[in-house]
């Protein structure tokens, strides 16, 4: 007999393992979720467990990977507890419908901005097409000041929800996507990014820049083509939800089935 979303949660623990192998997290913590639908179109959040890096390794079974029905809150599937930033999540999906993937990590070089409290310069072509690497402001991790501040900050921006990344204060990175595969996709170049900001700096600080660069020209100056986000051609999903079409409604306007 089959777990509910076998073939989904397989996928998620999959690359769980893969990311903390590639030091995408470390093991002071980091969770992922994805958003999936029944056959009824109810939707449910799967997420990783608590202790899914300190006591686990990112080693997951499939059976670790939780069921949340996004209505009632509550876990109905797998073997684990629920992280302490199951809030995060949901209010990152209640930001904005077409929301399927929350990525929550402890990325080493995209840390380093993030403790600072800066903004990430953008310099990188495969990153161009995400715009402003914002840095959130401050609030306790796991609390719900956090939660409440990315949601109201995903909300502000539409659309551009459904693909993009915040640094959290003195605390991480949290990307939002439409899939799994993209979010780990932001992540790495995001790493890149990164640690070439990071050289940058150290060339500017030297006066051998005059600013950050990128696309042959000062990094605040439009590109003339951006290349899109990869989009893997199957994606792994349960029943295919269409994404919104219209500029999004406020949160407060939609029906509970619809976040």
């Amino acid at each position: 007999m089959e777990m509910m979303f076998e073939t989904e949660r397989r996928d998620l623990a999959h690359t769980v393992r893969k990311m903390f192998d590639r030091q995408d997290t470390n093991v002071a913590g980091g969770n992922m979720s994805v958003k999936v639908f029944d056959e009824d179109k109810h939707p449910y959040i799967l997420i990783t467990p608590t202790f899914m890096s300190e006591t686990y390794y990112a080693e997951l079974h499939p059976a670790q990977i939780l069921v949340v029905d996004t209505i009632t809150g509550k876990k109905i599937d797998g073997v684990g507890d629920l992280t302490r930033e199951i809030n995060m999540h949901e209010q990152a999906y209640a930001a904005h419908p077409g929301i399927r993937c929350v990525y929550h990590s402890h990325a080493r070089a995209s840390m380093f901005w993030a403790t600072i409290g800066k903004d990430m310069p953008n310099v990188t072509e495969a990153t161009r097409e995400l715009g402003r690497i914002r840095c959130l402001p401050y609030a306790p991790a796991c609390s719900m000041e956090l939660a409440k501040t990315v949601h109201d900050a995903l909300t502000t921006m539409g659309d551009k929800a459904m693909e993009n990344v915040f640094l959290l204060n003195s605390h991480g990175i949290l990307i939002t996507a439409t899939e799994l595969h993209i979010a780990t996709r932001i992540l790495e170049t995001l790493e890149w990014n990164a640690q070439i900001a990071y050289q940058q700096a150290i060339f500017i600080k030297l006066g051998l820049l005059d600013d950050y660069q990128s696309c042959g020209q000062n990094y605040r100056e439009a590109c003339a083509s951006v290349p899109p986000i990869a989009v893997p051609e199957t994606p792994v999903e349960a029943v295919k939800v269409p994404f919104p079409s219209n500029p999004i409604r406020p949160a407060s306007e939609m029906q509970v089935g619809e976040i």
